[in-house]
């Protein structure tokens, strides 16, 4: 992993924080089922919550051809995004967030959407389009009781 914190302010650790590794930031991500994708949108920072399901390492997302995710990404061969999710116990305060960021680009292959409409049930109704997030850096802070 890079020493870049993905904003995460890990330069300096505070008291009870520590890093992920990549490995296990990816299997952390892969324990919860959605998160939220950050893009650009009309020159402007956009985050939308959405379900995910890691596959070939790569974070695979559904969405519909008219939303602003579907159109970001059309509107090139791949554009930079983040994904981030997270499992924190507001009670204890404790537990972990996962930043990814990556180039995200549609699915194309057909076999390859099909196999997605089956294994991921977006919350929105009528995704018509699967998105693919590679993953370029990896962070990750789990957040143990002081």
């Amino acid at each position: 992993m890079s020493d870049y914190d993905g904003g995460l302010g890990l330069g300096q650790h505070a008291a009870g924080a520590q890093r992920l590794d990549s490995v296990e930031a990816m299997r952390l991500l892969a324990s919860v089922s959605y998160g939220r994708v950050f893009f650009t949108l009309n020159a402007l920072p956009a985050i939308r919550p959405v379900n995910h399901l890691l596959d070939r390492g790569r974070i695979i997302i559904r969405t519909r051809l008219t939303a602003s995710i579907s159109a970001a990404v059309r509107s090139s061969e791949g554009v930079v995004v983040a994904y981030e999710a997270d499992s924190i116990d507001p009670q204890t305060r404790t537990g972990w967030s996962v930043v990814v960021t990556g180039h995200a680009y549609t699915i194309t292959d057909p076999d390859q959407v099909s196999r997605y409409e089956q294994l991921l049930h977006p919350w929105v109704n009528h995704a018509d389009r699967a998105v693919a997030i590679e993953p370029g850096v990896i962070t990750g802070l789990r957040i143990a009781p002081n």
